[in-house]
């Protein structure tokens, strides 16, 4: 055995992480690790990785016993992880951040070509470089060192699909060289295509191991939630853009946005009660429509109508005056992490404030109270969001706009690496908001989500919008060819084509 995990336990105060974890991993093995959100996944990577040490249990290393205390002793005995937020250090250069792991530099640039980022300057900040190529980065430097086994935490959550087959195809590299990959995914179909075999956590514990087989994703499901469930078709909470009043105004109104070189000329319109998804691969202008949306970057051109009235945004606040409120991808650049659940989703009462005075705790209390049990969140250990699990972190981003009855929400990727169970229940949400009448502008990298939340779908390639369709219509094939710039009805017209993926098994009710 390559490498083992035995009863590894992990508290965190009163919060049990961990309760009788384990694990084992074979030579040549890619060994899916998978469970709710606050299963323990990403506790039990980070103590095989010595980021976390573990208060009971044993790990061994091709038999041998072994104490983990640092990442750089699990780099010593070849544990390498990626995980879920980069861990690259936000205000050093791609250069200076190698050094700190002392990666060789050859061999990351070599793979970050592999991987499909293009014109890498190893002087430019981290900071400035869009999540999904960080993410590529930091899979690289973990590549380029060669490890035994190599821990993927949500690997795939923040990429698009062109990017995100490129890690598929490097994880079936190290397989193929003899080498092992635990991969935690909440997507199905990419544990059922790449790995072998499945340890699926419940609650702290190891509940079942499954072998990759016929019929192993309903049992993995089983196995996470503790019973049965239902798959859904997206159909019974679906509200169509044609039930709108046809003279009704559009809630937003976007015209012939551009935001410097890489958003051009973008129109759109969306209305109240309504949820509009929008469709990219990595770079064609999502980051930069968003960004503009939400103030955080000027427009260097087009119009931006919010009721009927032109605004423009110098700053965030600006957005949230007039009712634009942001739900970003990375849940740390939302949360105060070491402040509690309450202040995080109270956070913007204080804004609309115009005298000094005492902040109504009563009502204050009773809107955070309301939004918490409407998103079902884990307040366990509401001392300090970070000791949340991610997909309850993601449930406060939410949460704070919920109780402050935001009327437009600007979702970029809010289910990015969260589980089953979480995503039902932010799917339902934004559903539920838009019948309520607010209306939500929903990117995600996950095309399945389209057909099950959103009523439109507007597919931007290479900075323009180059189509809309009905959720009716927009199934995944249909999504990845206008998501490639292909007309509609053109099956594989280009080289580049993807084939017509297969409905996506880790949308269920």
């Amino acid at each position: 055995m390559l490498l083992e995990a035995k009863g590894v336990t992990k508290n965190y105060g009163a919060v049990a992480a961990l309760r009788d974890a384990s694990l084992s991993v074979t030579p040549g093995e890619v060994h899916a690790l998978v469970g709710a959100n606050g299963a323990g996944k990403s506790t039990l990577v980070k103590i095989l990785t010595g980021g976390v040490r573990r208060d009971a249990g044993e790990i061994l290393i091709r038999g041998q016993r072994r104490e983990v205390n640092s990442p750089a002793a699990a780099r010593r005995a070849g544990l390498v992880s990626v995980y879920q937020e980069p861990a690259l250090v936000p205000d050093l250069d791609i250069a200076s951040n190698l050094r700190l792991t002392e990666t060789p530099t050859q061999p990351f640039v070599d793979w970050v070509k592999e991987l499909g980022v293009a014109d890498l300057d190893l002087r430019e900040t981290a900071r400035n470089i869009p999540l999904a190529a960080l993410r590529i980065l930091d899979f690289a430097r973990a590549l380029a060192v060669g490890p035994d086994v190599l821990l993927l935490d949500e690997m795939t959550a923040a990429l698009p699909a062109d990017l995100a087959e490129k890690v598929l195809d490097a994880v079936r590299r190290q397989r193929a060289s003899g080498r092992s990959v635990i991969f935690i995914s909440h997507r199905l179909l990419e544990i059922s295509a790449l790995c072998d075999r499945a340890t699926v956590l419940r609650d702290g514990e190891t509940v079942g191991v499954v072998t990759m087989e016929a019929g192993a994703e309903e049992r993995i499901v089983e196995l996470m939630l503790g019973a049965p469930v239902e798959r859904t078709s997206g159909k019974t909470t679906k509200r169509g853009v044609a039930s709108l009043p046809v003279e009704a105004a559009p809630r937003l109104q976007v015209a012939n946005l551009s935001v410097g070189a890489k958003l051009q000329s973008v129109s759109f319109d969306l209305h109240a009660g309504e949820v509009l998804g929008v469709v990219a691969l990595e770079g064609q202008g999502q980051d930069e429509l968003f960004a503009a949306l939400s103030g955080l970057r000027r427009p260097s051109g087009g119009v931006i109508r919010v009721d009927g009235r032109e605004v423009q945004f110098a700053h965030p606040a600006d957005a949230i005056r007039v009712g634009l409120v942001y739900v970003p991808g990375d849940r740390s650049e939302a949360l105060l992490m070491q402040r509690s659940v309450r202040e995080n989703i109270a956070l913007p009462f204080s804004a609309p404030f115009r005298a000094w005075g005492p902040i109504d705790q009563a009502k204050e209390r009773a809107r955070v109270d309301t939004a918490v049990e409407r998103l079902q969140i884990d307040t366990r250990a509401q001392g300090e969001v970070q000791r949340l699990s991610g997909g309850n972190q993601q449930k406060v981003t939410v949460a704070r706009w919920i109780a402050a009855s935001a009327h437009t929400v600007l979702c970029f990727d809010p289910t990015r690496g969260i589980d089953i169970r979480t995503k039902r229940e932010i799917y339902n949400l934004l559903r539920e908001l838009a019948v309520q009448g607010s209306s939500v502008l929903l990117y995600t990298s996950e095309l399945g989500e389209v057909q099950l939340v959103c009523d439109r779908a507007l597919i931007i390639f290479n900075g323009r919008v180059v189509d809309v369709l009905p959720a009716d219509v927009a199934d995944e094939p249909a999504l990845m060819r206008a998501a490639y710039g292909l007309p509609r009805g053109t099956q594989h017209g280009s080289p580049n084509a993807p084939p017509d993926l297969p409905p996506d098994p880790s949308i269920v009710a």
